[in-house]
């Protein structure tokens, strides 16, 4: 179990993300910390979306990290890693059906069942802090506000789960990926990041701007870009695409 000065419960908070970012702002947080919520009113999606979540059913966990230890291995390292750790978390109890939407959303089937939003704290060009956000859906079986195609780990598996116990659990993951026997070189984590990527080797429906076109999905380079052929070899930066098939990744 993680240590109480570094796994806290909040009983409510706006978004965990806020109120992390706020603590470093104070001086207040430690590499490791992290703020556990079952009841976030205002909870951030990636592209400045909102994650909504019902009381009580659901994960919304913010975890502090120094960035240094990443700097060379540059951003997307860490997100693969935060990535894969909620891959690892959400695969133990839905199974083999689950995969990671790139960048760092996790699928079970062809519905969202969490997200991941990072961001970063710089002084001056220096690369200080990064706030890894995660949501995970667990007992929430409603969702007719939520846009796209939701789905809860009750849905999935009929049990109920101790939501708590769950993100601590989590915890211990994401730490794992940064600190235990989960830390990978990066080609080896690229290479563990692509197995688990969704869609990959399928045609999917992208649009970008105004154009909307079929294209086959190679995989994601260091760089965190998304990789395709169709009549040509495609990259593509985190917010330059929107997916359309089967109107996944709205």
């Amino acid at each position: 179990m993680p240590a109480p000065d570094l796994f806290n419960v909040l009983d409510s908070v706006d978004s965990t993300n806020n109120y992390a970012m706020g603590r470093i702002h104070a001086g207040l947080a430690s590499h490791g910390m992290a703020w556990f919520t079952t009841h976030q009113t205002g909870g951030k999606g990636q592209r400045g979306k909102n994650w909504e979540s019902e009381p009580g059913k659901n994960i919304a966990m913010s975890l502090v990290l120094e960035a240094i230890p990443y700097r060379s291995y540059g951003q997307f390292y860490l997100s693969a890693s935060m990535a894969l750790a909620c891959f690892d978390f959400f695969l133990a109890y839905a199974g083999d059906e689950t995969k990671i939407k790139w960048p760092n959303d996790l699928y079970w089937r062809d519905r969202k069942a969490g997200g991941i939003l990072i961001e970063n704290i710089y002084h001056g060009r220096d690369w200080k802090w990064a706030v890894a956000g995660v949501g995970f859906n667990i007992n929430q079986c409603s969702f007719d506000t939520v846009p796209g195609n939701p789905v809860s780990l009750k849905e999935i598996t009929g049990r109920e789960f101790d939501v708590p116990e769950l993100g601590k659990e989590l915890y211990h993951r994401m730490m794992d990926r940064v600190h235990g026997t989960g830390i990978k070189k990066p080609g080896e984590l690229m290479e563990e990041y692509n197995e688990k990527l969704f869609k990959k080797n399928e045609k999917v429906r992208l649009k970008k701007e105004n154009m909307i076109f079929e294209t086959v999905i190679n995989g994601v380079n260091a760089q965190g870009q998304l990789l395709t052929t169709d009549v040509m070899d495609r990259k593509f930066d985190f917010g330059e695409v929107k997916w359309l098939s089967g109107d996944i990744g709205k």
